[in-house]
């Protein structure tokens, strides 16, 4: 007999958590085969049942115990917008040796020194592994409490006896509830845990802390639900070559979501960097054809990132275009609007380009940036040490305007540069220039016009190769 509408039977993936009406061999979400497995849809009928709290109008809602306090790590207070909010729930995600424990070990020890009570548990490492980072680091409080678990029960008990205003779970895939199918950090489990801790934490005014793992492609791994149970997502991440970490806060309900935390980690432990400009800016006195230096925004903070390019002849029918920390794609159409645009032909000439001290450099505010180091290398002419360039360049050579002027040119003057060639405010003030706190700013509408008030002229100098 065929199963009635309202009995009929769903499927999900074991992998991904997606669910179709009908059994298929391949998620179309993850593109796995074979994990598709039939599960029954409840029949239930809920009744009304008695409230937790009475409703109140919306100005009478208490908001005395839900101010944010603190952590103690002045960068960290800036992503999540003031400081750590009792019974938020905040995951942190990223790669593997990048430092996230570091990161809320220290974290848990500054909330510890001011009196708070944490609870860190641990399920990837023992709590001698721990003990022994937090003796290296100064993390050695009298209020910082840990274990290692990786039940969900015992989760639990642990923080009905200890009573934290803090808990710090590394990581939400270790933990696995008994009584709930599945394997530690598979889609159902990590869905059980993590709601039990966010209703845990709701009811006890607790802030909770969960390390996310992340896949090959940079993702947070398990289910997507999970970025939606959290009130709060945030990205770590750092390349292994450079000492920089950077917090990025993709979702915030407490705050904004263009907010940088910068972090310097080193075998002493994880410190906070107020200004990280000079990490990105070479020490050189002199000036060296290639450079250029660019003013990047990340979140709300001005950073000053120095671009270098190399150009050499090529051997090859097909040069080669290398890049590291910026875009390959951008840099292969600002070289096609200088060879349309400005007579720069590098059709026979390899171009690399490159960043310094490990910034990436994904804002089109840096397009006349790199096409002034490009050019710099091509024709040996240095531009100086005192000149920024920030500017979109657009197909048609010309240049767009970008957010926040103002704000990238008070960071450079506060640098010491003293030039700054800008995208033009109106078509009167092309070529222009103005003071503005002891930085001249020239107006340019497009590359070609930059480059000549540079002391670069668009004609193309013909050179023999070696």
């Amino acid at each position: 007999m065929a199963r009635s509408k309202a009995g009929a039977a769903a499927y999900h993936c074991n992998e991904c958590g997606w669910e179709t009406a009908k059994w298929v061999g391949r998620c179309g979400e993850c593109q796995a085969w074979g994990t598709v497995v039939e599960r029954a849809a409840p029949r239930s009928r809920v009744a009304a049942g008695p409230v937790s709290m009475p409703a109140l109008p919306i100005g009478e809602v208490p908001i005395e115990d839900s101010q944010a306090r603190s952590s103690g790590v002045p960068e960290l207070d800036r992503v999540l917008g003031g400081g750590l909010v009792p019974g938020a729930a905040i995951l942190l995600a990223g790669e593997p040796g990048v430092g996230k424990s570091t990161l809320l070990l220290e974290v848990a020890a500054q909330t510890a020194r001011y009196r708070h009570r944490t609870l860190y548990l641990t399920g990837e490492e023992s709590a001698a592994q721990v003990r022994l980072r937090a003796d290296r680091t100064g993390g050695i409080q009298d209020e910082l409490f840990l274990a290692a678990e990786t039940d969900l029960g015992a989760v639990l008990g642990h923080v009905e006896q200890v009573k934290p205003t803090l808990l710090v779970i590394d990581s939400i895939q270790t933990i696995s509830a008994g009584d709930v199918d599945g394997v530690p950090g598979g889609v159902t489990q990590v869905k059980e845990v993590a709601a039990a801790l966010i209703r845990m934490a709701k009811l006890r005014n607790i802030t909770v802390v969960l390390v996310g793992h992340v896949t090959k492609d940079g993702s947070i791994a398990g289910p997507r639900v999970l970025e939606h149970l959290v009130d709060v997502v945030l990205h770590f991440e750092g390349d292994r070559s450079s000492r920089l970490r950077m917090v990025r806060a993709v979702k915030n309900r407490f705050g904004p979501v263009d907010e940088v935390g910068c972090f310097d980690l080193s075998a002493e432990g994880i410190v906070a960097i107020t200004d990280p400009t000079g990490l990105f800016l070479d020490v050189r006195h002199g000036p060296v054809a290639g450079t250029c230096v660019a003013v990047a925004m990340e979140g709300r903070r001005p950073l000053l990132s120095e671009v270098q390019a190399l150009v050499t002849w090529s051997a090859s029918e097909r040069p080669r275009r290398t890049t590291s920390g910026v875009d390959s794609a951008r840099v292969a159409m600002i070289l096609a609007i200088l060879q349309q645009h400005a007579g720069i032909r590098l059709h026979q000439h390899d171009v690399f380009v490159s960043s310094v001290g490990g910034a990436r450099l994904t804002e089109p505010s840096n397009d006349l940036a790199i096409a002034l180091a490009i050019v710099s290398a091509h024709r040996g002419e240095p531009l100086g040490r005192q000149v920024v360039a920030i500017g979109e360049l657009g197909l048609s050579g010309e240049l767009r305007r970008v957010r926040d002027l103002g704000i990238r040119l008070a960071e450079a003057g506060r640098m010491g540069f003293r030039a700054a060639a800008v995208p033009a405010q109106t078509p009167e003030s092309v070529g222009h220039s103005r003071l503005m706190d002891g930085l001249r700013v020239v107006d340019v509408d497009n590359v070609a016009r930059a480059l000549e008030i540079l002391g670069m002229s668009t004609d193309e100098v013909r050179r023999e190769a070696p």
